[in-house]
């Protein structure tokens, strides 16, 4: 993975996105239907957490859909939604498969993998992807690299907490609120960094415990979270760079900051939006050309400049203003890597120990 200064969830429940130009239309199909897709329609049905699609058609979805689709011809659907939930529903398809590509958060894209969801492909360019950044059997590729973060209001705190043991104190009380761990992938990270802070999984489950009493409640939606802050109903929210860095665009009051445990350093791990081909997909070949084509250097080098992300191939150098402060905000921050396999392995778990600590 390219480090800041060289240098994803997801975070809501299924929700349908208006047409882009003729190019971005609901998939309408639900589980279950008897629709038979037409093999060779010019289209290509996308599963995607949310982030990467701006608020107001400006994301580096809205533009690398309506350039591949005026490049190719071939139009794309797209259905967004949390990534727990767009692998349950392609679960429920999977004997009438609507999806094409589908593009999640960790450790989600690794659950689809294992759930038979994903088939083999390496896309063009995906040779400059760190191999930390893509499965060995080419199952899935991240196509946008990201990090796990907190947000802040900049207005009502002048400076942004600095420790998760500041969380606890009074001011914080119902104007605190994370995404749910198990349907949001930004929520799932808070339990995955918590862990890592805290120094296990007892103790992680023991402080979460504690601040439900200053939080909200629960939330399918990260990125329903970011205006609450910005308005100043919410002083803190979790959520990722690359998404509260666009939301900061339109945002004014919406500041980044990375918890660390007290005497400890902020910290933070790479939340990519991976991407896999979805097996026995209905439009495999057309699939393919946009994993392609989300990987080129042309669609790479708009991530930081549209997106606010980084880039996912290690060659593509931004240079662009909001790559600057991309790094930025990064520096300092100590990057540390999941064990994935281990969290793959008891995420059950973990999830079942963090609702019996919160009590949800």
């Amino acid at each position: 993975m390219a480090t800041p200064a060289t240098p994803a969830t997801s975070r809501s429940y299924l929700k349908p996105v208006a047409a882009l130009s003729g190019a971005l239309v609901l998939a309408g199909t639900l589980a279950g239907c008897s629709e038979t897709a037409d093999k060779n329609a010019k289209v290509v049905t996308v599963y995607s957490a949310d982030g990467l699609k701006g608020e107001d058609g400006n994301g580096w979805y809205d533009t690398v859909f309506k350039d591949f689709e005026k490049k190719t011809g071939i139009k794309v659907k797209y259905v967004e939604g949390g990534s727990g939930e767009m692998v349950q529903r392609a679960v429920r398809e999977k004997s009438n498969t609507q999806a094409d590509v589908l593009i999640t958060l960790p450790p989600f894209i690794q659950q689809a993998d294992k759930k038979g969801l994903l088939t083999s492909y390496a896309p063009e360019g995906s040779k400059a992807v760190a191999p930390t950044d893509k499965d060995p059997d080419g199952k899935w590729t991240s196509v946008v690299n990201n990090y796990f973060s907190f947000a802040y209001n900049k207005q009502e705190l002048k400076q942004p907490p600095k420790t998760w043991e500041e969380l606890l104190e009074g001011k914080y009380k119902n104007k605190l609120q994370y995404s749910t761990p198990g349907v949001a992938g930004d929520g799932t990270a808070v339990v995955i960094k918590a862990m890592h802070d805290f120094g296990g999984k007892d103790a992680a489950m023991k402080y979460l415990g504690d601040l439900q009493s200053n939080n909200v409640g629960p939330s399918s939606s990260t990125s329903k979270l970011a205006p609450k802050v910005d308005k100043g109903e919410l002083l803190v929210s979790n959520g990722d760079v690359q998404m509260n860095f666009a939301q900061s665009k339109s945002m004014p009051n919406l500041g980044i900051w990375f918890p660390a445990k007290k005497g400890g350093q902020p910290t933070t791990f790479a939340l990519p939006y991976a991407a896999g081909l979805v097996n026995k997909a209905p439009h495999s070949d057309n699939g393919k050309k946009l994993l392609d084509y989300l990987l080129s250097e042309t669609a790479q080098r708009q991530i930081s400049h549209i997106g606010g992300g980084f880039a996912a191939r290690a060659d593509v150098d931004a240079t662009d203003p909001n790559a600057k402060d991309l790094a930025a905000i990064m520096k300092g921050v100590e990057i540390f890597k999941p064990d994935w396999q281990d969290f793959d392995e008891n995420y059950s778990e973990y999830i079942d120990a963090w609702k019996s600590a919160t009590g949800s």
